[in-house]
């Protein structure tokens, strides 16, 4: 085992961290998504997303989502 392995499962035991950065938006191939609780309050707010879905087979399931 590497020493990096034994350090990591040392950190491991101690659980997930208790400080996160949260945020009210994020950016996936150049579109912006922001939570509901950055929208709820403006005019105009977009909310959940769609999926076109493509498979193999005969069946396309689409997904939406929220």
């Amino acid at each position: 085992m590497g020493r990096s392995v034994v350090i990591s499962l040392s950190l491991l035991h101690l659980g997930p961290e208790r400080k996160v950065k949260c945020y009210n938006r994020y950016f996936v191939n150049r579109y912006v998504f922001h939570t509901e609780g950055y929208g709820h309050e403006r005019k105009i707010y977009n909310n959940g997303f769609y999926v076109k879905g493509s498979t193999c087979s005969e069946f396309e399931i689409d997904y939406y989502g929220k």
